[in-house]
């Protein structure tokens, strides 16, 4: 049964409260000339004519015939106009008389019947309405506005069902995932991955390759499993496939245990080496930095129709930088080659700049605290930074230094060593040499080795960095390197200076005064 708690003895704050609530604001009706609302124009519509005739109303049952009588132009907008008079009618007086439950009956199945085309807005200030006005939470009137309300909210979408999903799918999701993009999760994917090393597809493969390389991380197990894949599966992949992954075994330094790796890389590049250039050259250049060339694919590289092939190509400039480091490291390390070399007139710089990573990270780098160290201690004219030496190759730091040790400024003489070397010392480890071993005019390189030179947790230099030290040591550079551990505890630039002064000290090196 409907209770209504109308009186003002047990409702006057609910009363009060309908007294506060602002007018509803009148309907808008839709014209020649936009949407127009109607007040005091004497042309007013009907709609707007009954609104007036329910603001003016002065008993309950007048309210509910003007509402059941004028059924055309009630709109869902009158009814909480209706809603608030009432309010106010029973508000307005000390003794409110009782309203007959019929009337309160007629007018809540007026507003049940019609509800579903109100709007959100009409909802619910007939809901608040309501309450004030004494209608039971579990009374019709108020559960049929509510289940409107709750059928008006943007519905959940059904919880997501997550698909069951095998190793490779499930490490291609992760390795996917942008937050894996940045940061590496070793144990993760070295988990996923081998959970089931038979489902990872090409696709997945190339995803953890291009992971490891990017990250530095150096996982034996995980770069083992891209090998056997590579070996496995090397005749459904052509060579823009491999050369991704390829990749991660140069930029890690990390030569595979698989014994067919360079078999099969060598019947790919014979297969695939005219097809795809900038691709072949991409995996030579992995292979250079394991110091694995094969005669073949390089005789190939260097042939006038692979060249002419390349020339006026949108890759141009960057094949012809690669086979650049290719003739460099086959007059340095292929003794034995016999075969093509790049022509001169095709030859251009190696690595004219710092290094890519160098020069995103120079806000880390320890360079400038050793510039302002030799500075002050051998002064401006003994040594130069970031010069690039024949065929391309930048130093961080070189001293020119006498047959005696001395120190020399470097404006007095040329500061390169010829290229190619008159004589090369193949094989012989240049880092931190014998100082009784330099010739008439020697050139000491000081190398700075920065955290991220090396792979990730671990001592192993990055194939870029270990190639540019291997040639500059077997061009005749003596190498004299500076590791972050050391230079991250020196304490200041006096401890730095004593610090640089010991390291040169070790090599024989002698000078004038401090800056001098």
């Amino acid at each position: 049964m409907l209770r209504i708690l109308l009186s003002a003895q047990t409702s006057p704050a609910r009363l009060t409260g309908l007294l506060l609530i602002p007018p509803v604001q009148p309907c808008l009706v839709p014209s020649k000339w936009g949407n127009r609302a109607f007040g005091g124009d004497p042309h007013s519509s009907p709609v707007q004519g009954l609104q007036r005739l329910l603001e003016q109303a002065q008993s309950p049952g007048e309210l509910l015939r003007w509402l059941g009588q004028n059924p055309t132009k009630v709109c869902a907008h009158h009814y909480p106009v209706a809603l608030r008079r009432l309010g106010q009618l029973l508000g307005s007086q000390p003794q409110p008389p009782p309203v007959e439950q019929a009337t309160l009956q007629d007018l809540s199945q007026l507003i049940i019947g019609n509800c579903p085309s109100f709007d959100i807005h009409t909802i619910h200030t007939c809901l608040h309405l309501a309450v004030l006005l004494g209608y039971p939470s579990d009374g019709p009137l108020v559960c049929a506005l509510e289940q409107e309300r709750r059928s008006r909210l943007p519905s959940k979408p059904p919880p997501h069902q997550q698909p069951v999903l095998d190793g490779g799918q499930r490490l291609e999701a992760a390795l996917s995932c942008p937050r894996f993009l940045r940061s590496p999760r070793q144990h993760l994917i070295r988990s996923l991955a081998e959970e089931r090393p038979e489902e990872l597809t090409p696709h997945v493969m190339v995803l953890l390759a291009q992971h490891l390389a990017r990250h530095r991380l150096r996982e034996p197990q995980l770069l083992e499993a891209i090998a056997h894949f590579l070996v496995v599966q090397e005749a459904q992949l052509n060579s823009k496939v491999v050369q991704k992954l390829v990749l991660p075994f140069g930029r890690l330094n990390y030569p595979p245990l698989e014994q067919q790796f360079m078999p099969c890389l060598e019947k790919i590049l014979a297969r695939e080496a005219g097809v795809a250039p900038l691709a072949t050259v991409n995996i030579l250049m992995s292979l250079c930095q394991l110091q694995c060339l094969p005669f073949k694919a390089l005789q190939f590289v260097f042939s006038p129709g692979f060249i002419n092939h390349i020339s006026g190509t949108p890759h141009a400039l960057i094949v012809r930088r690669y086979l650049s480091l290719l003739d460099t490291a086959v007059e340095l390390e292929l003794p034995g080659y016999r075969g093509p070399r790049l022509p001169q007139r095709h030859q251009v710089p190696i690595f004219p700049r710092s290094l890519i990573t160098d020069r995103a990270r120079c806000k880390y780098s320890h360079k400038d605290m050793v510039a302002e160290g030799l500075r002050q201690l051998l002064g401006e004219e003994k040594y130069r930074r970031d010069l690039t030496v024949p065929p391309g190759y930048c130093t961080d730091f070189l001293l020119c230094v006498s047959s005696s040790g001395a120190v020399l400024p470097v404006r007095t003489q040329d500061p390169f060593l010829p290229y190619p070397p008159r004589s090369c010392p193949r094989g012989q480890d240049q880092t931190v040499s014998n100082p009784t071993t330099r010739g008439p005019a020697q050139r000491v390189v000081l190398m700075l080795r920065e955290r991220w030179h090396f792979c990730r947790d671990g001592r192993v230099l990055l194939g870029s960095r270990a190639l540019r030290e291997r040639h500059l040591g077997l061009m005749g550079y003596q190498l004299l390197p500076l590791s972050f551990e050391e230079l991250e505890s020196q304490r200041g630039l006096p401890q730095l200076k004593s610090y640089l002064k010991q390291k040169l000290q070790a090599l024989g090196l002698h000078w004038g005064p401090e800056g001098g």
